[in-house]
């Protein structure tokens, strides 16, 4: 059962953990039309309206712009319509440009014409004769980019934002976690993309979708047209194997570095907006807890922030520490729920009135929901040791080694945080990696023990290679002898040099990532590797043990670092100035 410790009951920032909404309204037909943007490229749109109202009934707007195709050919709806048109409300997708039947090119995410497009949508938006003049943006993934860069704009018609498990930087939160590449996922979206793109889709039964739905009953010689723009285009998968650095700028791409992309990098504009947002995340969905964390931080609108223990998209809960099959809320209904309030808050003007922010986060083991209105929570930091004897102390002792040798084959679990789909996370019992990475595990804890916040790792490292992967996860060993995963980080050697200018450095060290700032390490000499791991929050019962595994590979997912000639071999100092990691405790 979840529970719920909440400071802000009657805020429209409160969260709801049960209930659902059913509107009155029936869905009407869906409408296409194609707008013309400033360019001459036409962007490809659907209009769904409450059933039966007259073109002059004034509707308050949804807004979603997505590259995943705005509907499939001979479907006479999409989700967002029937989750928002019952509810009174207009509801608007379209193809961003370069995709499903909209003209033009889409050469990576959210390029500056596909960015400044929304603020023309929004123009025409608010022209229709069933339009109020107020929208409220709404996405999950991709969609949710959207939302943000539509906040950007800095539109009068734009009241509010909804992004629900969106990357607040690109490069941190998904593709280069520490700078280290995730091959797996950048190929596999890159390329599933670029097939949408050429109107080939496959749905999840293994049947290949009709194609995208045309604009209007004759369209299909405008879509005809459309793809053949797309011709020449390559594939996003092609910049991303160029890319070390956030300001690479692979040619593929225009010109441009990932930094472009970036939510976090137009945070001052989003400022400027003063939009309310309403941001989903999920301690288990690649970095989108860190982005959601440092997006609580960075930006001053009125903001609605919560994470839980959740997959992409947010509709499979995983929380190791508990029961499984235990029932984990909110479920989708009750999210959604809680995105129809917010919006009508939106509408209204309650949201903008409300200057708060407030970050409502679930705390793995207990199931308990909390919320706060700054973070870090109060935490104290409590430092454990690697120790002789494969051992996690409390109090360092004698200097030693514990060597590693690198294998390229290792891999993790494939339902892990960073396979970016709606499939589950589970994590499974960590018992099946032993031998494979080195491993240090505490004494059973006297009592209970809550960790909320960024866990920081200091490696005293030396390696027989200039450049390599570390990998560190931070566990917890039931009194049955199970081992349960919490969360990981992991940064690339090539990055380790501090970036003490960071606007995060109290989240724990911070990486540039930028060419400038590069750092090989000197085979065979010591070098510190400092970096956060992705953020948690669990109450870890008493009996149960701390437990930090130690890699160098993770094939699964990730590109071994060096690419070629001899892996790296790995010796891990221990002793007062050795490694350790530092976790933040909240106190009973």
């Amino acid at each position: 059962m979840s529970l719920f410790r909440q400071d802000t009951p009657d805020s429209i920032f409160r969260f709801d953990l049960r209930g659902s909404s059913e509107g009155r309204y029936k869905v009407g037909p869906l409408e296409s039309a194609y707008v013309t943007m400033r360019d001459g490229v036409s962007l490809a749109l659907d209009v769904v309206r409450p059933m039966d109202e007259d073109a002059k009934t004034k509707r308050d707007t949804i807004l979603v712009m997505t590259r995943y195709w705005r509907g499939i050919k001979g479907h006479p709806s999409n989700p967002f319509a029937d989750l928002f048109v019952p509810q009174g409300y207009a509801v608007v997708v379209g193809d961003v440009r370069g995709t499903g039947a909209s003209f033009g090119v889409w050469p990576h995410h959210r390029a500056r014409a596909e960015t400044l497009d929304f603020a023309e949508v929004l123009d025409w938006i608010v022209a229709q004769p069933w339009s109020t003049g107020r929208v409220v943006g709404y996405g999950l993934s991709y969609t949710a980019n959207t939302a943000d860069r539509m906040a950007e704009q800095n539109h009068p018609a734009l009241k509010g934002i909804v992004p629900r498990f969106a990357d607040y930087d690109p490069y941190e939160d998904y593709y280069f976690p520490g700078g280290v590449a995730n091959v797996t996922f950048g190929r596999n979206w890159g390329n599933s993309v670029k097939n949408l793109d050429r109107n080939l889709k496959i749905l999840p039964d293994g049947e290949r979708s009709p194609g995208v739905r045309p604009v209007g009953s004759g369209g299909g010689t405008d879509l005809d047209a459309a793809l053949r723009d797309r011709e020449r285009v390559p594939s996003v998968w092609e910049g991303f194997q160029r890319v070390r650095f956030k300001d690479d700028r692979p040619a593929t791409w225009g010109g441009t570095s990932m930094l472009d992309w970036s939510t976090q990098e137009v945070a001052d504009r989003i400022d400027r907006s003063g939009t309310p947002i309403q941001n989903w995340a999920g301690w288990f969905d690649g970095g989108t807890a860190q982005g959601a964390i440092r997006r609580f931080l960075r930006q001053s609108n009125p903001m609605n922030v919560i994470i839980g223990p959740w997959n992409h998209g947010g509709n499979f809960p995983y929380d190791p520490l508990r029961t499984a099959g235990e029932a984990i809320l909110p479920t989708t209904p009750t999210q959604q729920a809680n995105d129809i309030r917010f919006a009508a808050a939106c509408f209204n003007g309650h949201a903008a009135s409300d200057r708060g922010k407030v970050l409502h986060y679930y705390t793995l083991g207990e199931g308990a929901w909390k919320s706060t209105r700054s973070w870090p929570p109060q935490a104290t930091r409590r430092r454990w040791y690697v120790a002789n004897g494969f051992r996690l102390s409390s109090s360092p002792n004698e200097t030693g080694l514990d060597s590693l040798q690198v294998d390229p084959a290792l891999g993790d679990v494939a339902s892990n945080r960073w396979i970016g789909s709606t499939d589950k996370v589970d994590y499974g019992d960590r018992r099946q990696f032993e031998g494979a990475r080195l491993a240090y595990t505490s004494e059973p804890l006297t009592q209970d023990l809550e960790i909320t916040g960024h866990p920081i790792v200091h490696l005293n490292v030396t390696s027989t290679r200039e450049d390599g992967n570390f990998f560190v996860y931070l566990e917890t060993v039931r009194p049955d002898g199970v081992i349960c995963y919490l969360t990981e980080g992991q940064l690339r050697a090539l990055h380790r040099k501090v970036w003490t200018g960071s606007p995060f450095s109290a989240l724990g060290p911070q990486h540039s990532y930028l060419e400038c700032d590069a750092e090989p390490l000197i085979p065979g000499e010591a070098a510190i590797l400092a970096f956060t791991l992705h953020p948690i929050s669990a109450r870890l019962p008493a009996g149960y043990r701390l437990r930090v595994s130690l890699a160098g590979s993770d094939k699964t997912m990730f590109a071994n670092v060096p690419a070629d000639g001899a892996p790296p071999s790995l010796k891990f100092h221990r002793g007062p100035t050795g490694c350790y990691i530092d976790l933040p405790i909240i106190e009973s």
